[in-house]
């Protein structure tokens, strides 16, 4: 996928702030910006939806996005409230991040920061195939920490 298809909902992409993009050439993932009006301060442990500014249509059935947390931000506490945002390649409408601030301190956000990123992934859709039993392997049912047993 050489191009991603976007529409500008919030006109302050794009002039007062940059739109959405890599922030240097080897960055997997697309920064993108608070677009609100003022700043805003979440509590510890309260959770919001923020948009991000543009609609999207990525249109290849073999491909989705994932929202994620910023690094630094992630690790101060302002994570996604759903862990991981997941867009389907038929989606054509707004993004919009779940933040949570999961810190004991109050987290301010500011009008056009980034806070969070966006990352293209590979799908694969491959049929199920019913069997009776599986070819054996070496870890077989073995579940949590069974593989760090010596």
């Amino acid at each position: 996928m050489d191009r991603l298809p976007i529409r500008i909902l919030d006109q302050r992409l794009g002039r007062e702030w940059p739109l959405p993009d890599y922030a240097s050439p080897g960055a997997a993932g697309i920064d993108l910006r608070a677009c609100i009006d003022h700043s805003l301060v979440l509590a510890p442990g309260v959770s919001t939806l923020i948009s991000a500014g543009f609609a999207m249509h990525i249109g290849d059935l073999g491909v989705a996005a994932l929202l994620l947390p910023r690094s630094g931000l992630g690790h101060r506490g302002l994570v996604l409230g759903n862990l991981v945002g997941l867009i389907d390649s038929d989606y054509q409408g707004p993004v919009k991040i779940s933040c949570w601030n999961r810190s004991p301190e109050a987290l301010e956000i500011n009008p056009g920061e980034r806070i969070a990123q966006m990352i293209l992934i590979p799908v694969l859709h491959p049929k199920l195939l019913l069997v009776e039993e599986f070819i054996p392997s070496e870890r077989g049912e073995g579940g949590f920490g069974s593989t760090g047993k010596h």
